[in-house]
């Protein structure tokens, strides 16, 4: 997708990345300073700064990385350790232009149990697909940890990080967040599912019908 340009567009990107994270933590999707949102814009992205509270934000302290993983400005604060795999996703993925990175409690319980979300229940196509992976564990803040999670996204809008958390892809921030509470429902749903026993999961040919209607399902329609 074509990337937002220009002075007003940039204070705008910052302002909805410091509501995006806000929202974010204050959901209870990724508690205290834990997880980090980003916005595809120019020749890079407007990402959140390490080690910052989301509640003392502000838009001068939103960090821009270009595509060579550079943070030009001088006196910028240092952008979040993640800021590896939101530039790699964002070049698997060039249809999409917004990045939420969470701790959410039951994702994480997944992730660190390195089970994937399956076809439980059919919004898992939700994420693109016919389950909601899990890529492999390294340490946060690498290349390595970037190019697990950019191939767990190429064909899906969200995956597991095997002991860390969740990560959702969107076309907006707002698809993004929305999404990343989806994907903590259906990690939720699922959790409990496991305690009554072996689920029951629906198969490939249903999840093929189920994805072929979501590409026509409510606002897709129209586009």
């Amino acid at each position: 997708m074509k990337p937002a340009k220009g002075k007003a567009a940039e204070e705008e990107a910052r302002s909805a990345v410091i509501e995006t994270a806000l929202a974010m933590s204050r959901s209870g999707l990724s508690p205290g300073r834990s997880g980090n949102v980003s916005v595809r814009f120019d020749t890079g992205m407007l990402i959140t700064p390490t080690g910052m509270a989301y509640e003392d934000l502000r838009a001068r302290d939103i960090v821009f990385v270009n595509d060579r993983g550079e943070v030009p400005a001088k006196k910028s604060r240092k952008p979040s350790s993640e800021w590896r795999f939101h530039l790699s996703a964002y070049h698997a993925r060039p249809d999409m232009g917004a990045i939420v990175h969470t701790h959410s409690p039951h994702a994480t319980v997944l992730a660190c149990a390195h089970k994937a979300i399956p076809a439980f229940h059919y919004m898992v196509a939700i994420a693109g697909g016919k389950d909601i992976p899990v890529v492999p564990y390294d340490t946060f803040g690498t290349q390595e940890l970037a190019r697990h999670v950019a191939k767990g996204l190429f064909e899906r809008d969200a995956c597991l990080m095997a002991n860390h958390g969740q990560i959702a892809l969107g076309t907006t921030l707002e698809r993004a967040l929305e999404l990343a509470r989806e994907v903590e429902t259906l990690a939720e749903q699922y959790y409990k599912v496991l305690t009554l026993g072996k689920p029951f999961v629906l198969g490939d040919e249903e999840m093929e019908r189920v994805l072929k209607r979501f590409k026509s399902y409510g606002q897709n329609a129209q586009k």
